[in-house]
Parts: C-alpha cells; sequence; structure tokens
C-alpha cells in the first residue's frame, strides 16, 4: 500500500491563520477547509491557467472543480479576457444607465435557449433564483413555493437557518428529485396557492449521487404546474451551456416558464439572468423592483457573448461530451475492476465519485483516502461535491487523471482489505 507524500501546504495554513483574525471563519461558504479534506488541501491559491491551478505554496494541480462550475472552457482565456480588457480601455463599463450588451446577450439568448424570450441580468445565482421566485409570486398572486435542488443562500431557500426568521420560508416546501409522487401530495395540498415550482432539471442535489431524470419526471411535474397554474422555474446555474448550449432543458425536451442561469455562460465573470416567456416576465417591469448599481455592468455582458461565441464556433460542447463520456466509461472499469464501493453517477460534462453508504459508516473513511490520495498526486477533486470537465482538459490530463484514480483505488482497496 503506497501513500502518497502529503502536500507542503504551510502558505496556505499561515494565511489561513491570518485570516481567521480578519474575516469570520477566515474564508466564506464552500471555500472552508472543512468542505474538501481538512489539512490536505490548500486553501489560498494563486494562479491558473488552462486547466490547472497553482496554490500558494507552488503545488499545481490538474483541475476538476472549475471554479465550482463557471469554468467552462479554461483559465485566464486570451479572447474572452481581451475582449473585456478593450471593453474596459476603450469604452468602460459601469455607468448610471445601461450599454447596448444587454439587449445583445437577450437576443442570442431568444435563440438558443427554448424558455427565453425576455431576460433580466443579474450578478449570481442566488440573485437570479431570488428574482424568479419574486417574479412567479407577483405574476401568479400567489404565494407558496415547491422547490427541489441547490437554489443559493437567501432567506426562502438557505439550509442554514441562522439569522432567517421562520416566516421568511415557511411557505417553501421541497421534494426530492425523481420523486414525483412527493411533489403531487404537496400540490394536493397546496397547489392552489402555489406561485412557483422551482427544480434543478438535471439531479445535482448537494454532497449526494447524481441523477438524470426518470422517464415521465420532467414532464409530469410541467403537467402539475400547469394543472395548478404555477410558474415552472428551471435552476440551469449549473446545467445552462454545458449540457447543451440551451441547458438541460433543450437537452431533455421539457421547457419551463422561467430559467435561471449562471456561471458557465461568461466562463468566471459575475453574471446571472433569469430569462422566460414574456408573460410571466412582464411582472417585472411593473409589479414589483429590481435593481442594482452594478447588475448592467457591461463587462460581464461581453465576457458572455465572448464565451457563447467560441462554444459556438469551436463545438465546446461536443468535445466536452466526447471526452467526458471515455472518460467516465474508463473510471467505471476502474470501478468495476477494484471493487471499493465506489460509484460514479453523472453526465459527461459533470459527474461524481462517491463511495456505497454502509451501517457503520466506513464510507467516510474510504472516500477521504480516495480523495487525499488524488489531491496529493495533484488531481483537484473533492469529496463533497461533483467535478466537471473544461474544455482545456487534454486527453493526456484526463489520462493522467486516470492514473491517479487507479491508484487511489488500489489503495483504498488494501487499505480496507
Amino acid at each position: 500500500m503506497k501513500l502518497a507524500e502529503k502536500l507542503n501546504i504551510s502558505n496556505s495554513q499561515a494565511l489561513f491563520e491570518e485570516a481567521l483574525t480578519l474575516i469570520p471563519g477566515g474564508v466564506l461558504g464552500a471555500r472552508k477547509p472543512t468542505d474538501f479534506i481538512d489539512g490536505e488541501y490548500p486553501i489560498f491559491l494563486e494562479s491558473g491557467n488552462g486547466c490547472r491551478l497553482m496554490d500558494v505554496d507552488g503545488n499545481e494541480y490538474i483541475d476538476f472543480l472549475c471554479g465550482y462550475g463557471p469554468i467552462i472552457l479554461g483559465y485566464r482565456e486570451p479572447e474572452i479576457d481581451d475582449a473585456v480588457y478593450a471593453q474596459i480601455r476603450d469604452k468602460g463599463f459601469c455607468f448610471t444607465l445601461s450599454q447596448k450588451y444587454q439587449n445583445l446577450l437577450a437576443k442570442k439568448l431568444k435563440e438558443l435557449v427554448p424558455s427565453s424570450e425576455m431576460s433580466i441580468f443579474l450578478k449570481t445565482g442566488s440573485d437570479a433564483t431570488t428574482a424568479a421566485i419574486r417574479i412567479a409570486r407577483a405574476h401568479t398572486n400567489k404565494l407558496k413555493v415547491m422547490r427541489c435542488g441547490y437554489h443559493g443562500w437567501h432567506d426562502w431557500c438557505v439550509e442554514m437557518k441562522g439569522g432567517i426568521p421562520a416566516k421568511f420560508y415557511e411557505d417553501v416546501f421541497e421534494f426530492q428529485y425523481n420523486r414525483l409522487d412527493q411533489l403531487e401530495a404537496l400540490m394536493a395540498v397546496h397547489g392552489q396557492d402555489t406561485a412557483a415550482i422551482i427544480m434543478t432539471p438535471f439531479g445535482h442535489p448537494n454532497h449526494q449521487k447524481m441523477q438524470t431524470p426518470a422517464p415521465g419526471f420532467l414532464e409530469g411535474v410541467r403537467d402539475l404546474a400547469d394543472r395548478y397554474g404555477a410558474v415552472l422555474v428551471y435552476d440551469e446555474i449549473r446545467t445552462g451551456f454545458r449540457l447543451s448550449m440551451g441547458g438541460a432543458q433543450k437537452r431533455y425536451g421539457v421547457t419551463p416558464d422561467l430559467s435561471v442561469l449562471g456561471k458557465a455562460i461568461a466562463n468566471g465573470y459575475p453574471i446571472s439572468v433569469v430569462t422566460g416567456k414574456q408573460e410571466v416576465m412582464m411582472a417585472a417591469a411593473h409589479k414589483l423592483f429590481i435593481s442594482s448599481t452594478f447588475f448592467p455592468n457591461s463587462e460581464a455582458f461581453v465576457a458572455a457573448l465572448k464565451t457563447i461565441e467560441i462554444l459556438e464556433r469551436d463545438h465546446v460542447l461536443e468535445d466536452i461530451w466526447e471526452k467526458g463520456e471515455k472518460f467516465m466509461a474508463a473510471i467505471q472499469a476502474l470501478m468495476d475492476k477494484h471493487q471499493v464501493g465506489a460509484e460514479l453517477t453523472g453526465v459527461a460534462p459533470m459527474f461524481y465519485i462517491t463511495f456505497e453508504k454502509d451501517d457503520a459508516g466506513a464510507y467516510k473513511n474510504k472516500r477521504n483516502d480516495f480523495y487525499t490520495q488524488l489531491i496529493r498526486k495533484g488531481f483537484f477533486f473533492t469529496p463533497h461535491h461533483h467535478a466537471y470537465i473544461s474544455y482545456r482538459h487534454t486527453q493526456a490530463d484526463l489520462d493522467l487523471a486516470l492514473t491517479a484514480i487507479d491508484e487511489s483505488l488500489v489503495f483504498v482497496k488494501e487499505k480496507y482489505s
């Protein structure tokens, strides 16, 4: 049993100790050391290029987190960055009024996304999901919300309830992906008062195996929304411009009333979108208020337009699907060979390696050992979040990752045999 050498992350740890005196918890959200494997993963990064990261201690990694999803092409993409630099240098990007790029991007979304007729542009996924719920409530004059998936950190949906009065989320009810029966039961009770059903059209629940839609599931949800007059909202923050150019709704052929987009649309620049049917979207013109100083900033619009141009021109998603399917097939073959309880779920652009749960909880130790070996070998996966394939992952990169996965599975097999 060969244990990979532990990384030197002393500079990361020193920066974290300093950060604890400056930032509550040192770092926020899903970037805490405990969201990885404490003591094994870097906490601060220095740079990125293509599909590679460098941490503050000089360790290099082939990255499969992609900034938690925005990096669809690669880090430091010259075409995108040059377009943004030119916008900042030649025209500016933060003004009292809007620039034309909002219209250009809205028209492009109408071409690509089945549900898109009108759009509102924001900055983060949480901004957009919250705006979508506000629009749905204003349009329907109803209150209750049915939800499935992760929808951000705002009061109505965040998992940790500290600082949030219960009345802010008491009208929000959760159902599980592929459990149409749960939604049917909820709608039988609350359907007449339901403003929105918001869901991820592809199942990627936090810390759990990924799921593709069961036959009839998405169609069943669509039928329930229509039956009760609720607005169907797809949270495509992760799946938009990754599963297809039109998102999961295009791939699976079921169109919502509203869609929420973000992450991969601009290859890392901060922008999110609520887009959908004109009849529903027009509630935002007269019945509610959505505004921010920075929502109209044009540098992210320019980045999104250039990203979409490259995705279409270079057939990026076709490339990601092709190499991702081969990569997943090779991973599955290794799992079948070593039989350590590892499980592979997801689709080619976004997949997850988990371990089969057992009553004694040994799967947690297997999982942590497996991912410890990978990070020590220079491959940035995480045990608590699914992985992504980017355009800049070459076949050579993926072959190196397969070797590391093979060796890490062997380590687990020998340790727990």
